[in-house]
C-alpha cells in the first residue's frame, strides 16, 4: 500500500482519502461561515483497519484548525475520535462540547 492521499473535495463537501488511487473512504461535511459540520464518515471495508479514518480525521481537523474553522462534530466517528484526541477539543465551541459529551 503507498501512503494515502488525502484532499478536501469542495464541491462535493466532503474529504476524501484515497489508496493506490482509489477511494478508500471520506468524510462528509456541511460548511456554514465559521464552521465545518462533521455530518457521515465512511471507510471502504477492503481498508477497514488500515488507519485510514484516524488519518482521515487527523487531516480534516487539522484542515479546519489552519483555516480558523470551529468543528461540529455530528458524525459518531469524528465526535469519537476527537474524544480519543483531546488536543483537538478546542475545535468544537465550549458551549457546544456537553452536547457532544466532549
Amino acid at each position: 500500500m503507498t501512503e494515502p492521499m488525502i484532499l478536501d473535495v469542495a464541491e462535493w463537501s466532503r474529504y476524501e482519502i484515497h489508496v493506490d488511487g482509489k477511494l478508500a473512504g471520506f468524510a462528509n461535511y456541511r460548511a456554514e461561515p465559521g464552521v465545518l459540520t462533521f455530518t457521515h464518515t465512511e471507510i471502504d471495508t477492503a481498508y477497514e483497519g488500515l488507519g485510514l479514518g484516524g488519518a482521515l480525521a487527523r487531516f480534516a481537523l487539522d484542515d479546519a484548525r489552519r483555516r480558523g474553522l470551529a468543528v461540529h462534530p455530528d458524525c459518531p466517528f469524528i465526535r469519537g475520535w476527537i474524544a480519543r484526541h483531546p488536543d483537538y477539543v478546542d475545535l468544537v465551541p465550549l458551549e457546544l462540547r456537553p452536547q457532544y459529551q466532549l
